[in-house]
């Protein structure tokens, strides 16, 4: 059963092992990321905050626990139908498709953790930094967080089996066509499963070409998530801060 179909992470993340797999993502780093980016952007008290492509939802229900007005948005229903469970006053999620614009505006949009270049039609990447840009109020900051592509590249493992659960997930790696891919495939419930991830191996200067495209203004670049300097062949993250 191989679901590598065009929208492959729509296929993907709804099933319950993606999340079996990536269950020990590191959560702490992560808040720590939260804490350094909204400290820097010195969002107002109660701020408004956009979370693209926010999965089951774990760091809007943070950055809602900091006193953030949080909405977050998926394109994953079932995603979305779990993280509804946490939702209150100051917190929401909605089914949505970030290449569209999503009718509100916030003092910041996030799209993080490498959730951008899922889409194989090039236009919809443009579309979302355009997006973006629509979601921002006049103060608003746009942050996207992604890998930086030199280092994933230059640090690719080829191939690993990671066990979780007492799954075998066997992971191939592999650059194709500008596109960073991993094959996935495992037994589970005695069957056999397939799947690929495929992420746009954006640059830097890709993603400049695109905010000039947009009309946004790239202010800042870090290259880690404690907002170090950015280093095009050593940093681990591409996190760039727009308006």
């Amino acid at each position: 059963m191989n679901k590598s179909t065009e929208q492959w992470y729509a296929s993907w993340f709804d099933t319950p092992y993606y999340h079996i797999l990536y269950k020990d993502r590191d959560y702490d780093e992560a808040q720590g990321f939260m804490d350094n980016l909204t400290k820097y952007l010195n969002l107002p008290a109660g701020g408004k905050i956009l979370d693209l492509a926010c999965g089951k939802g774990r760091h809007s229900v943070y950055l809602n626990s900091l006193g953030y007005n949080v909405t977050g948005v998926d394109l994953s229903e079932q995603s979305i139908e779990y993280a509804k469970q946490f939702e209150n006053e100051t917190l929401k999620f909605n089914v949505h498709d970030m290449s569209k614009t999503y009718p509100d505006t916030f003092d910041a949009v996030f799209n993080l953790f490498t959730s951008f270049g899922y889409f194989d039609d090039e236009d919809c990447n443009l579309k979302t930094i355009k997006s973006i840009k629509a979601e921002l109020n006049e103060y608003g900051f746009g942050v996207i967080d992604f890998m930086n592509t030199n280092y994933v590249v230059e640090n690719l493992v080829a191939e690993d089996i990671k066990t979780v659960e007492g799954i075998d997930f066997h992971q191939k790696r592999y650059v194709e066509d500008g596109y960073i891919i991993k094959d996935i495939s495992f037994e589970a419930d005695g069957e056999q499963f397939e799947f690929q991830e495929r992420v746009k191996a954006f640059s830097l200067e890709d993603f400049e070409t695109l905010f000039e495209k947009a009309g946004v203004h790239l202010l800042d670049i870090f290259g880690d998530f404690k907002l170090r300097k950015f280093h095009s062949k050593t940093s681990e993250r591409l996190i760039m801060i727009f308006k």
